[in-house]
């Protein structure tokens, strides 16, 4: 279905509710004591990979992303973005790279998929907090050769990420802020 650019944009911002729904029903804010990957302690977590086992799930997400990302290869870490990566890339016909959290024994190899020198690659993530697991991609695929200046996440939890990805040249472009899908006392 072809848009123009005002009616795409709204349409965009439909599905992007929808998602807000559809992750609140489907129970991936989940609520209690948690430990999350940067080390910080929170009172919710976001669960976008078990969310994204449900193929309708999936399906938004990366129809979402697809409408986001340029024609450029894609590439994140291992295991919340991989799911995310095969479904956008099928669905945009385009090229992954998936980032190894430890280098692979035998070959050493850090990635799945050749990063070649000069090429520009979008990063997509499952959740942002510090943006501490993207600055690893991006700072292993620049060190390989690669131009990164935009990274894509489901949910930008708003803890720093954004901030800490601009002040290394890295636009951080979410589907959904926290605050769009949380009340403001239920998430600091």
């Amino acid at each position: 279905m072809a848009y123009t650019h005002g009616k795409y944009h709204i349409f965009m911002e439909e599905l992007n509710r929808k998602l807000s729904g559809i992750l609140l029903e489907k129970g991936a804010i989940k609520f209690g004591d948690f430990v999350l990957t940067s080390g910080k302690r929170s009172r919710y977590y976001v669960d976008i990979k078990d969310a994204a086992t449900d193929p309708d799930v999936l399906g938004l997400i990366s129809e979402l992303f697809t409408g986001a990302i340029g024609k450029k290869k894609i590439a994140g870490v291992e295991l919340g973005a991989v799911p995310l990566l095969v479904a956008t890339a099928i669905r945009k016909g385009l090229p992954y790279i998936i980032i190894r959290k430890e280098r692979k024994h035998g070959t050493g190899k850090l990635t799945i998929g050749e990063v070649e020198k000069g090429e520009e690659i979008e990063i997509l993530e499952d959740v942002v907090t510090t943006g501490g697991s993207i600055m690893k991609a991006v700072n292993y695929l620049r060190e390989s050769g690669a131009i990164v200046k935009k990274a894509y996440c489901v949910v930008d939890r708003e803890e720093g990420g954004r901030e800490l990805l601009e002040s290394n040249d890295v636009q951080l472009v979410p589907l959904i802020r926290i605050s769009e899908i949380m009340p403001a006392d239920s998430h600091q």
